[in-house]
């Protein structure tokens, strides 16, 4: 009988023994899961601690942080380069009204996660990012004419993320990239600039044509001007020298004595002897 007993009262310390860590094991998931001690700060993340209300003076970095339940909570904040397409209405400086559209490059200040969860919270991108950008692109485009804007859309794109860039850093936000997309206006404006390019293009070729018109008429009188000195000079040799004319003649003559003359004279034959004497 006290065998039995022994060996029941052996089996139950055993089964007890056994179910103890796994009762243990057990009590530390509930433990977890209900007082959730553990902190992940994901990849791209910086972690902003939270102790009664009062965020913590540092960033936390990527991994596993331990906090106190109830008491400590920490916020994941997302750091990594954000890419935005965007467009907005603006006005030029000859009050054209256009849409820009653009994209920006950005990301939050992974050392200043915590400054600007304190100081903005989450949400910053519609609080401080977005009423800069569109302030600054309304800016930059106001001053230039609309059909000026089309020609210098890259130095007005190098003048907005110029400004952003030193408005947005003391705000913990870095601008990466900004590139303006597409420039586009009424319908009747863009008809008008259509127009003003071709009639700007016929005006050219008309200027290109008097040009070439008073070039040609310029080298012709240069030409005229030169016969008519070459003429000039060949006048006053044959005044000077009465057997040029006769030279003249003989180049000019072909050879064929004329068919009807005036008695017997042979050509340039009497010049000769009028000459010799």
């Amino acid at each position: 009988m006290t065998s039995r007993n022994s060996n029941k009262f052996d089996f139950n310390f055993e089964r007890e023994s056994f179910a103890t860590p796994a009762l243990v094991i057990a009590l530390i998931v509930m433990f977890l899961l209900i007082f959730n001690p553990i902190a992940i700060v994901g990849v791209g993340e910086r972690g902003v601690k939270v102790t009664l209300g009062k965020v913590s003076p540092e960033s936390y970095m990527e991994g596993v942080h331990f906090v106190t339940p109830f008491i400590s909570k920490i916020k994941n904040m997302d750091v990594k380069t954000q890419k935005s397409f965007m467009d907005t209405e603006v006005y030029t400086k000859d009050i054209q009204q256009a849409r820009i559209s653009y994209v920006i490059n950005y990301n939050l200040q992974p050392q200043n996660a915590h400054k600007m969860y304190r100081e903005v919270g989450m949400n910053y991108t519609s609080t401080i990012l977005m009423p800069v950008v569109e302030g600054t692109i309304k800016d930059v485009i106001g001053k230039w004419n609309a059909q000026d804007l089309v020609a210098n859309r890259e130095a007005a794109t190098t003048d907005i993320i110029g400004k952003l860039q030193r408005q947005l850093e003391p705000k913990y936000i870095n601008v990466t990239g900004f590139q303006i997309t597409e420039i586009n206006y009424s319908k009747v404006f863009e008809q008008a600039i259509e127009s003003k390019v071709t009639a700007e293009q016929e005006a050219l070729k008309a200027k290109n044509r008097t040009v070439q018109i008073q070039e040609e008429a310029k080298q012709k009188i240069i030409s005229a001007e030169a016969e008519a000195r070459s003429m000039k000079i060949r006048s006053d040799a044959l005044a000077k020298n009465k057997s040029l004319v006769q030279y003249e003649a003989v180049q000019k003559w072909n050879g064929v004595l004329p068919t009807y003359m005036m008695g017997n004279a042979i050509p340039f034959i009497g010049m000769d002897s009028v000459t010799r004497k």
